[in-house]
């Protein structure tokens, strides 16, 4: 069985373009990402499923060279590029991680893969309903799941955002890992606005290039008011709604 994980990326942002080639100390966003992803026990690879346009081959360069395969496609049909990259990296199983995470945490990407393979689920994800940090969602769902899904997902939102028909639909077996309590679930650590990019930027600084575990990160943002302030006006309270 090969472990894939793909993390989806593209350079055109409205909100923040460019966002993934920022800098956070000396990595880009996106090589922080690849690191974090290579580091999962028992994945054999990382592909980078890059968007077509302006901007991709400054991706493919710097998925490169972070030690990613990297597979081109779709800039709106962001489930075709899923599957496009499950089959050119030859993946049995897929994680899937957005390229705005800069915090993913192995070990929490680790116990989802390992959650899907001990009940034999379709597809297993950490965020429905939310209880760890919004920047640390990850799914993982089998290659067959995947076809399935692209064969039968027919909707414009189902193909941008990738997974809702697996999740959703009937036929499908499912999965859900939950933190052990949700007291950190409305901390936001994704990139998507310059509220955020200064959040991570600041936060880097203090965790002075450390990864530690994403409970001692989220304590020490949760002791740090004026950190929390910088991007607390855009928590995306949707999350909690569905």
């Amino acid at each position: 069985m090969r472990t894939i994980v793909i993390i989806q990326a593209r350079f055109a942002s409205t909100r923040l373009p460019g966002k993934t080639m920022l800098s956070l100390g000396s990595r880009s966003v996106l090589a922080e990402v690849v690191a974090r992803c290579r580091a999962i026990a028992g994945i054999d690879a990382v592909c980078c499923a890059i968007s077509e346009g302006f901007g991709h081959d400054i991706l493919t360069e710097e998925a490169l060279r972070a030690g990613a395969l990297v597979s081109i496609g779709s800039d709106s049909d962001v489930l075709a590029r899923y599957h496009a990259a499950a089959r050119a990296s030859a993946a049995d199983v897929i994680l899937r991680v957005t390229s705005d995470c800069p915090l993913i945490d192995p070990v929490v990407c680790a116990a989802v893969l390992a959650q899907r393979a001990a009940q034999g689920l379709d597809y297993c994800a950490n965020n429905r309903p939310p209880s760890f940090p919004h920047g640390l969602d990850c799914e993982a769902f089998s290659r067959a799941a995947l076809e399935r899904n692209a064969a039968a997902a027919h909707t414009a939102y189902d193909h941008e955002h990738v997974t809702p028909y697996m999740a959703r639909e009937p036929g499908f077996q499912r999965g859900f890992l939950a933190a052990e309590d949700a007291v950190y679930a409305r901390q936001r650590w994704t990139l998507d606005y310059p509220e955020d990019y200064q959040f991570l930027w600041h936060l880097h600084r203090r965790l002075n290039g450390a990864r530690p575990p994403w409970r001692a990160v989220a304590a020490l943002v949760a002791g740090d008011p004026a950190l929390v302030a910088l991007n607390a006006a855009r928590l995306d309270q949707s999350r909690f709604e569905s």
